[in-house]
């Protein structure tokens, strides 16, 4: 039953927050705009509830040039003077308040994640999308990225067999202690590239991580 009730609770605070934060974002807009003339939102395919793909909206914190793009920086370089201040407040993930009105995202459960992923989990693991992806979730408050990706798919399966409105709550609790932390919230391109080979090497090897009690 509360699944059902989340699902409006989620629509009419995401409605509350876009009005509150409205000018908020209007000005982070033209920050990135200002700063190098490029697009204000960075759209990205993510895998949602029902194995159902979206596209996932984030204010852009990433350089766009082609000198840039093609060019030997690192992650760290490549991320924009706005970029770094939008991403250590969290600002960057407002945008997916829309996400939350059309329905794609939650404001609390496992993240949504690309769809090379899913190629390689069990159908254990994918179990993690019995529910809608949240902005943020167990494993982002217990690790964020300082977390295996097993521990990380554990987390979340652990939310999706215990979700409730009082953890929730809790969640969105955590969640705003873990803004003002000094952890980067993003993952790299290579960290994503190593997470994905990880699951590669459990169905290679016939060895799959199983779930387990982490909470």
């Amino acid at each position: 039953m509360y699944k059902g009730v989340k699902r409006i609770f989620d629509f009419l605070l995401a409605l509350v927050l876009i009005v509150i934060f409205a000018i908020p974002m209007i000005i982070v807009a033209i920050c990135i705009k200002i700063e190098d003339g490029g697009p204000v939102i960075y759209k990205s395919k993510r895998i949602g509830k029902g194995l159902k793909e979206f596209n996932v909206y984030k204010f852009r914190s990433m350089k766009t040039s082609r000198e840039e793009l093609h060019s030997n920086l690192t992650h760290e370089q490549m991320v924009t003077k706005v970029g770094k201040v939008i991403r250590k407040t969290s600002l960057d993930e407002l945008p997916q308040l829309f996400n939350i009105i059309k329905g794609e995202m939650s404001f609390i459960g496992p993240r949504p994640w690309i769809p090379d992923y899913y190629e390689w989990f069990t159908s254990e693991q994918k179990r993690r999308v019995d529910v809608l992806p949240g902005i943020s979730g167990l494993a982002q408050v217990r690790g964020r990225n300082g977390i295996d990706i097993f521990t990380k798919i554990n987390y979340d399966l652990q939310y999706v067999d215990n979700i409730s409105f009082k953890l929730d709550l809790k969640l969105v609790f955590e969640t705003i202690k873990t803004v003002f932390s000094k952890d980067d919230a993003e993952i790299s391109e290579q960290g994503i590239k190593e997470e994905i080979n990880e699951l590669k090497a459990q169905t290679v090897n016939g060895n799959a991580n199983t779930y387990k009690e982490v909470v």
